[in-house]
C-alpha cells in the first residue's frame, strides 16, 4: 500500500535533491569523505525523511513540527552547498541545486501554512 507522503510533490522533489547531492558530493576530494561530503548527504537525507516521518505522526500539529525540521535541514544543505562552492568543489556551479532548494523551501512553507490553518 503506497504511503500518503509519497504522493506529496515536495517529498518527491526532496528525494530528487538527495540523489543530486549524492552525485555532486561524490566528486568532492577524498579528504572530504568524512567531512563536508558526509555532512551534506546527511542533511539532504533528512529533508524527505522528516516529511515522511511527520506525515505518519497522525496530527497536523506533529506533521507541521517535522516540516519545520525538514526546512531546517534544507537550509543546512544550502549552506553546505555554499561552502562547497567557495572551496571550488562545484566546478560547474551549484545553480540547479540552489534552484531545487528554493522550490522545496517554498513548497514546505506552503504546506506548513495550509496545515497551520487547519489546526
Amino acid at each position: 500500500m503506497p504511503r500518503k507522503y509519497r504522493q506529496l510533490v515536495v517529498w518527491q522533489k526532496a528525494m530528487l535533491l538527495v540523489t543530486d547531492i549524492y552525485n555532486v558530493s561524490s566528486d568532492f576530494p577524498g579528504n572530504e569523505q568524512f567531512g563536508l561530503s558526509s555532512q551534506i548527504r546527511r542533511a539532504a537525507v533528512s529533508v524527505p525523511s522528516n516529511i515522511a516521518e511527520g506525515s505518519a505522526r497522525g496530527s497536523d500539529k506533529e506533521f507541521t513540527r517535522f516540516l519545520y525540521i525538514s526546512r531546517g535541514s534544507l537550509m543546512e544543505v544550502e549552506t553546505q552547498l555554499m561552502i562547497a562552492e567557495n572551496l571550488g568543489y562545484c566546478p560547474n556551479g551549484c545553480d540547479e541545486l540552489y534552484e531545487s532548494v528554493e522550490q522545496i523551501f517554498a513548497m514546505l512553507n506552503k504546506l506548513i501554512t495550509v496545515l497551520k490553518t487547519q489546526q
